[in-house]
């Protein structure tokens, strides 16, 4: 009996512009507490202690990794750094903000109870 041969579905790429100096500074406004660091875009979050931290960064994995777009992430203790910038483009493109946006609900829905709380502003 033939071996039937599978062959891979290719997934369509979809590529991206980096996105212009005066682009990226229109779409900033849409994205409170994001800023602009070298070819990222870049917020650090406050939380009530390190696992809910960490509890943030496992649901922010979950959208990075359904969408294929993967933060840089530094966890200093109640504070969670991400970092975006498409790498395969070599910069920022729309990518980056619509991932900004997921984490900023992220946020919103899980964490909003308790950031009130927090004393520095700067979640």
């Amino acid at each position: 009996m033939a071996k039937k041969r599978f062959q891979r579905e290719e997934k369509p790429i979809t590529l991206m512009s980096v996105l212009t100096t005066k682009q990226v500074g229109v779409l900033l406004k849409t994205v409170p507490n994001w800023s602009k660091r070298d070819q990222t875009i870049v917020r650090t979050f406050q939380f009530e202690g390190f696992l809910k931290g960490i509890t943030f960064v496992n649901r922010i994995a979950g959208k990075a990794q359904k969408c294929n777009h993967h933060p840089d992430i530094d966890i200093s203790f109640d504070k969670v750094t991400l970092a975006l910038t498409t790498r395969e483009e070599g910069g920022i493109t729309e990518k980056d903000f619509f991932l900004a946006r997921q984490c900023d609900e992220i946020l919103s829905k899980y964490f909003a109870p308790w950031l009130a709380r927090i004393p520095s502003q700067e979640h």
